[in-house]
């Protein structure tokens, strides 16, 4: 079976500690490694949530400590729902099989993933203001804007562009191994 780890921030971690586990699986071989952290909206626990290779982004709205321990179904659906709404080809079934399980770790300190969840926050605050309520914002439009910004680490790519290489590449090598059989 496939695990997913999730890095979470000192904030995020402090919020959830009961749920944190050691890092003892090796890293997911299609997408790798993740970084969340936490925001508020309405008084609202939201994450925000970085993939490591592909500097992709992803939002969890309304996450309560009673549902972490469904994070895994929560995570693939909304990450599902992103990639339709980005134009990123992929069955359900697919990606589940790609995340499998996910497990949250303590903080890594990646200071690129907290960089780029950092920035992000700061154009969320924007989104914040503009939406109002927690009900206005359309967080698939957010995540979408997010990820449709040009970055200097991608070589000035868009994260949709890349992680939509990945998977296509990743379905590609599937479809060629299971022809070969």
């Amino acid at each position: 079976m496939n695990f997913t780890q999730i890095y979470t921030t000192r904030k995020l971690e402090k919020t959830i500690a009961k749920s944190i586990v050691e890092k003892n699986e090796t890293e997911n071989k299609i997408l790798g490694e993740w970084v969340a952290t936490i925001f508020y909206v309405d008084r609202k626990k939201c994450w925000l949530i970085v993939n490591k290779l592909t500097k992709y982004l992803l939002i969890l709205s309304d996450i309560k400590t009673s549902e972490l321990n469904n994070i895994t179904r929560i995570f693939t659906e909304t990450l599902h729902s992103q990639f339709k709404n980005d134009g990123i080809e992929i069955g359900y079934e697919t990606l589940k099989g790609i995340i499998g399980e996910i497990k949250l770790c303590e903080t890594n300190n990646d200071r690129s993933a907290n960089g780029s969840l950092n920035n992000c926050i700061f154009s969320i605050e924007h989104w914040k203001i503009e939406y109002g309520s927690f009900e206005n914002l359309p967080f698939r439009k957010i995540n979408s804007g997010l990820n449709s910004s040009p970055n200097k680490i991608l070589k000035w790519k868009y994260p949709k562009e890349v992680m939509s290489e990945t998977i296509k590449a990743y379905v590609q090598q599937r479809v060629y191994s299971i022809a070969s059989f």
